[in-house]
């Protein structure tokens, strides 16, 4: 798979809801590369302060590359700082990617907590056209955190939003909207992407009723291309990378 570096313009960098921003470059040649669930690595300031590049999953890649975030670090502070028309030095596509669901699937659920919901956008993109039921589950703190979810929608999406506070949707964790679906463990294939008591929590859920279930894991990252080891995490396989062995694993694989 293609990777580039390579500095693109900035088209839009918007507030798209109280807490969340959406980042598009003109980047089409990326956008052709990217798989779902991979990431790209961005250098967010021409200086050395912040010294490294932040990692973001790709929230869409269609005739741009947009990705999804936070403004609450140093880094994403920056990052929003950043205007249209100004460029930006890219690395990507990085990471591997979520296998599309096999031939016989008749219901995806996708699961994802914050901005953790980024990588499932893309995806969902993948499955649109897929005459399989498609669901998003979605947990947020609050109705700040979320942001309009029209285009999961369009894509053919059953949307249900939980907050902590009960702002919007369901009250509670993202785990009270389990009972919004009834699985098949032949026919259902679980993805999802968030923090890590959520996961930990449908994996649990996806090993009770026996679902296959893929998981797009997010830590720190320094390097993004597995020479630091410094994003590795615990796995039944012994330590691995984020980055570079994933973040695409089988969740029966992480532990949490």
């Amino acid at each position: 798979m293609r990777q580039i570096q390579n500095k693109f313009k900035i088209t839009a960098n918007e507030k798209i809801c109280p807490k969340f921003y959406k980042l598009s470059l003109d980047a089409k040649e990326m956008a052709r590369s990217v798989g779902p669930g991979q990431f790209v690595h961005i250098k967010v300031t021409e200086s050395l302060e912040p010294f490294f590049r932040r990692p973001f999953s790709v929230f869409r890649a269609k005739k741009q590359v947009e990705v999804l975030y936070e403004a609450v670090g140093k880094g994403t502070v920056a990052l929003a700082k950043r205007e249209p028309g100004e460029y930006l030095d890219i690395l990507g596509p990085l990471g591997n990617q979520f296998c599309l669901p096999p031939k016989g699937t008749k219901q995806v659920v996708m699961i994802g907590g914050g901005i953790g919901v980024a990588p499932l956008m893309v995806l969902s993109d993948f499955l649109a056209k897929e005459k399989c039921e498609k669901i998003l589950l979605y947990g947020a703190r609050s109705k700040g955190h979320v942001f309009d979810l029209k285009d999961f929608k369009k894509n053919g999406c059953k949307v249900f939003v939980a907050t902590d506070d009960g702002s919007y949707g369901v009250h509670g964790r993202v785990s009270e909207l389990f009972n919004k679906i009834k699985t098949d463990p032949q026919t259902t294939a679980i993805y999802t992407c968030g923090p890590k008591p959520m996961m930990a929590a449908v994996k649990k859920f996806s090993e009770q009723n026996k679902l296959n279930c893929q998981a797009s894991c997010e830590e720190v990252m320094a390097c993004a291309l597995g020479a630091c080891l410094g994003c590795s995490i615990k796995t039944t396989k012994g330590y691995r990378t984020t980055c570079y062995d994933g973040p695409v694993f089988d969740i029966k694989e992480v532990i949490f």
